[in-house]
């Protein structure tokens, strides 16, 4: 096949979608890789549900809390593993058994304090996602960060605790100073003579 962005499975991974490894570890989520590789080298537009559990996790969060998140990840972090967007909502692909450890870990990390992590939606065992298409479609539904190897590396429980925590500190922003009083007269006192 084609290496252009419109091909599926091209050599390349981006925001234009995945390459023939990343589609494989996908598909080796199903219970038949080779039917879902097919549909997809017939129809690249098409996004399938797969099941959880196996090969990845995935940790659903709103967008815009999980934009938080993914930088947080990528600036001082591990960066992260394969990331979606669908219908809304960011779509975190991660380790097999983040989905039963997260939510305890949210718990204990939360004490005391609530609403500063929105509800997480954990997928792992017995649970089903639908993944976007080989190729970029609706913008509702497309790789932000597309899967290009067929064993990527997919963070942890402790990791996506992390950044969680540190998307809802960056969200609030505390200061130790008393606000200014907006009636106050300012001097530039820098020149003087």
């Amino acid at each position: 096949m084609s290496s252009e962005p419109d091909q599926p499975f091209s050599d390349r991974c981006d925001v234009y979608g995945l390459t023939r490894d990343g589609a494989a570890w996908l598909a080796s989520a199903g219970t038949y890789p080779r039917s879902t590789l097919a549909l997809w080298e017939e129809r690249p537009d098409a996004p399938v549900v797969l099941p959880c559990g196996p090969v990845f996790d995935v940790v659903s969060v709103p967008a815009v809390f999980g934009r938080r998140m993914l930088d947080r990840l990528w600036e001082e972090g591990p960066g992260s593993g394969p990331v979606a967007v669908f219908r809304g909502r960011m779509l975190l692909f991660s380790a097999p058994g983040t989905a039963q450890r997260l939510p305890s870990l949210l718990r204990w990390e939360e004490f005391g304090r609530t609403g500063a992590i929105p509800p997480l939606l954990c997928h792992g065992n017995g649970d089903a996602v639908t993944v976007p298409a080989p190729l970029a479609g609706a913008p509702t539904s497309r790789w932000l960060v597309a899967p290009d190897t067929r064993h990527p590396w997919l963070p942890g429980p402790e990791i996506v605790l992390w950044a969680a925590v540190r998307a809802a500190r960056s969200a609030v922003r505390i200061s130790i100073f008393p606000p200014a009083d907006q009636d106050a007269k300012v001097y530039d006192v820098s020149r003087r003579r």
